[in-house]
């Protein structure tokens, strides 16, 4: 029986592990559940996986090893539902259509329907009024950055997937999208996964951490985040908040020890 597609998925990554043509080892055996309607943050070293486990999960690479499930499908039915969306660091917009014309093409491959109210809302909540018209050539790269989580929210997917979904932002415009859009998926219910290199984008944003060690990925720490929801700036200077950064940070570090080699072996 095929899942509801309104209904947010559990993701499971039984064994997973990813080993590249050119034999760089990128992913070894893993196994997860990312729990449905929770953000998790994967957080790691430049290099260490984190997209690659990411793009397996949207069905844009093959595991070497293992089996991944999204509502007990694989990623490709759930990718031809339309029940997933990507935002990636690139924002890979269409460059002859305009930003409206880019989160359009999105809902009609998805065969949702086109509310322009709605298109409007999003535009505006990613800071983008008044540029609805205007092609990507014309956007900075952070504006191209915020058109590209627009056309990914606007499909309503009950996935989410998030690749440095404010990589490209100013520091202010980061931390109003940080507070805004969680708004809008955790209404839904979405099941969401976050990579950032952000140590404090990812207690704000997730319910859950997954810390990774250098490439190849292997899960170092898995932390709660049991701080209230919404959440706004202020957060940031709690105690609490500062206890599970804290955390995270000490895992990086145990996690970049796991793969130093001793001067003795050198």
């Amino acid at each position: 029986m095929a899942p509801d597609p309104a209904s947010p998925p559990e993701v499971v990554l039984s064994g997973v592990a990813k080993t590249f043509a050119g034999g760089t080892e990128a992913v070894r055996p893993l196994s997860l559940t990312f729990a449905a309607g929770q953000t998790t943050a994967l957080v790691g070293p430049s290099g260490c996986g984190k997209s690659t486990i990411l793009r397996m999960v949207a069905g844009l690479e093959t595991p070497g090893a293992g089996a991944i499930s999204i509502g007990g499908e694989p990623p490709a039915e759930t990718l031809r539902r339309a029940g997933l969306s990507v935002a990636f660091q690139d924002p890979s917009l269409l460059p002859w259509r305009s930003v409206r014309g880019n989160i359009e093409l999105a809902l009609g491959l998805a065969r949702r329907p086109l509310i322009a109210r709605e298109v409007d809302q999003l535009i505006s909540l990613v800071g983008l009024e008044g540029f609805g018209g205007t092609r990507p050539a014309e956007l900075s790269g952070g504006m191209r950055q915020r058109a590209a989580i627009a056309r990914a929210l606007a499909t309503q997917p009950s996935l989410l997937l998030l690749d440095e979904p404010f990589g490209a932002v100013d520091e202010l415009t980061r931390q109003q999208l940080a507070q805004d859009l969680p708004r809008i998926w955790e209404a839904r219910g979405t099941t969401t996964l976050l990579v950032t290199h952000s140590v404090s984008e990812a207690v704000m944003l997730s319910d859950r951490i997954v810390v990774l060690s250098p490439r190849p990925a292997e899960i170092v720490a898995d932390i709660a985040v049991d701080l209230p929801r919404p959440r706004d700036p202020g957060l940031a200077r709690t105690p609490g908040f500062a206890a599970l950064a804290d955390e995270v940070f000490a895992a990086l570090t145990r996690g970049m020890a796991m793969r130093q080699t001793p001067l003795a072996a050198q």
